[in-house]
């Protein structure tokens, strides 16, 4: 059994279209389709722990995919790139976990909170990262312990000068992204339209690359 660990349905909305689904416990998702598995729980290392608990609940597991959106610390790196780390690292404590089926590829950090572009600077200037995330590293861990293949996909949905400050205020504290509030929010502050309106399609295009990247993984 494959497993596809992400933070928010959204993020797999593509990939498990038509698959069984069930809700195990408040806001954590299972969907299955033959030997495969996806998972979310929410935001952060903590929720992406409860996903992984639910995913390996329902089967016994080969391989951990640690998957979703993450923001981009390289330059080069543009909306809708999809990534294969060959390293995750934790940024709380500086833990270096391998990633398998990518020799050399991208280093991925997972932070504590939703990246400002001052912040993605600082972790390429730190640890050489390609993108940031909130989830890969508990995955990672987690996989290493039960002697299983750990891999991380993920798809850039903003770019190193995107600047992402205030969204943390509508993250709750089961990891969940408020969309209500943050759409009454936006829809107070006329000068906000644009730049939402921007990150929206940005997400949208890169949950189709993710969705396909992670069909190749699976099948």
């Amino acid at each position: 059994m494959i497993a596809v660990i992400a933070a928010l349905p959204r993020e797999v909305a593509g990939l498990v279209k038509g698959w069984e689904r069930r809700e195990v416990a408040r806001n954590v998702f299972v969907w299955r389709r033959g030997a495969s598995i996806a998972a979310c729980a929410g935001m952060g290392q903590g929720r992406a722990m409860l996903a992984c608990e639910a995913a390996m609940t329902a089967a016994p597991m080969k391989r951990l995919i640690s998957a979703g959106l993450a923001g981009a610390c390289d330059p080069a790196l543009r909306v809708g790139d999809v990534l294969r780390a060959s390293v995750v690292i934790d940024a709380r404590t500086g833990e270096r976990l391998d990633a398998e089926g990518s020799v050399g590829g991208a280093v991925l950090v997972t932070g504590t909170g939703i990246a400002t572009s001052r912040e993605k600077r600082r972790l390429r200037e730190s640890y050489g990262a390609s993108a940031v995330d909130m989830e890969a590293a508990a995955v990672a861990r987690i996989a290493r312990a039960h002697r299983m293949e750990f891999r991380a996909v993920k798809a850039v949905s903003d770019e190193v000068e995107c600047e992402m400050e205030g969204l943390e205020r509508f993250a709750t504290a089961d990891g969940q992204f408020r969309e209500g509030a943050f759409a009454l929010h936006t829809a107070l502050r006329p000068w906000m339209w644009s730049s939402v309106m921007a990150l929206g399609r940005n997400s949208a295009r890169a949950v189709r690359s993710l969705s396909e990247a992670l069909r190749a993984e699976i099948d």
